[in-house]
């Protein structure tokens, strides 16, 4: 299954805090001139595509002001064909959601407030299946796989992804189709639990986490979790760093959101830029709140490294709010836009094109 069909069947999670925009009006909105943007798209490479067919595609992509893919899966060819236009091409890989180590590991995945395993009791949909990212084991296999990925010459960087907790949270909208009420942080969809991340904890911290009335309220307790998945990541960007490639992440929209929801906390990791999923129809949101998102996401980032706009196409309803959409990320100081969907489709690199001219 693509990464984002998840997102399409209702797996993203928050509803993120409104910050007002000074400029409501898609029409004031200017496109930025003289400054550097970079572009990206998220595709998963078609085994069947033909060299010609590929040289047409990324030269398209190239024309219209796209620098640089995110492949879901590693092909030789596409990499290559892709770089032969002039693009970087960065391989996209599931960082914590895996499930080739059920069997294998099954005592490496994550267990929910009822002692309940992402391995045998996986979370919503039957492909949530979450490593524990407290675990010395799980940490150093996602450090092999990136080294791994990293060492073939045709692949510019890593795109992590699902790199956080799995969603404890999700939008209010997707409640009913869960028949859930998340108004409280339910035991079910609350990580991890498991022996390691409760030895950790006390050991940290001296407390031992089934003695806390409130597990959601403690504030010792969350900042454990976001460090173990910071730990990890600033792990892996060493390594990316080592080898003089990039490293990106896809995370969730806001800070607040992506704290409050799913345990990431992303302004604190080592990137070389961030990728924030700002998929406004999601969360129930006008296209104005990607200016939003932005705005607040480059706040506390504070110049750490660029955010580039993640933008779901399929959440806009015409040419128009695509253009609008470009130009909110833009103006509140996205370095660039990334498009989740298919750019081929339709008029969007034509409208990225005239954006960037």
């Amino acid at each position: 299954m693509n990464k984002r069909e998840f997102i399409k069947a209702g797996l993203l999670a928050g509803v993120a805090t409104q910050l007002s925009l000074t400029t409501n009006a898609a029409a004031n909105l200017a496109s930025p001139k003289k400054k550097k943007i970079k572009n990206w798209v998220w595709i998963g490479p078609d085994p069947k595509d033909t060299p010609e067919m590929l040289n047409k595609r990324y030269a398209a992509f190239k024309e219209a002001g796209i620098h640089a893919v995110f492949f879901e899966a590693d092909s030789e060819k596409h990499f290559r064909a892709a770089k032969a236009q002039g693009l970087e091409a960065h391989r996209w890989m599931w960082t914590f959601n895996r499930a080739e180590l059920v069997t294998v590991h099954p005592e490496w995945y994550s267990k929910n407030r009822n002692g309940e395993s992402c391995a045998d009791h996986p979370p919503y949909v039957n492909y949530y299946r979450w490593l524990c990212p407290s675990r010395p084991e799980v940490q150093q296999y996602l450090e092999q796989q990136v080294t791994d990925i990293l060492d073939k010459d045709y692949i510019d960087g890593i795109h992590l992804d699902y790199v956080r907790y799995c969603d404890v949270i999700l939008p209010v909208n997707l409640w009913e189709h869960y028949n859930l009420d998340q108004t409280t942080e339910l035991p079910a969809y609350d990580f991890c639990y498991c022996d390691v991340c409760q030895s950790h904890f006390k050991d940290q911290y001296g407390i031992d986490v089934t003695s806390l009335q409130y597990p959601s309220a403690s504030l010792s307790w969350r900042l454990f979790r976001y460090g173990n998945i910071n730990r990890v990541v600033n792990s892996l960007c060493d390594i990316a760093h080592d080898k003089k490639k990039k490293i990106t992440a896809a995370v969730f929209p806001t800070p607040e959101v992506a704290r409050r929801n799913v345990r990431q906390d992303w302004t604190n990791w080592n990137l070389d830029g961030v990728c924030p999923m700002i998929y406004h129809g999601f969360y129930k949101e006008k296209v104005s709140w990607i200016g939003d998102a932005v705005k607040e996401g480059t706040h506390f980032l504070a110049g750490k490294f660029p955010l580039y706009a993640g933008l779901y196409l399929s959440d806009f309803k015409s040419d128009d709010e695509i253009r609008q959409g470009i130009q909110y990320a833009l103006k509140n100081g996205a370095a660039g836009v990334s498009f989740f969907g298919n750019v081929e489709n339709g008029n969007t690199l034509t409208i990225l094109k005239e954006e960037m001219a």
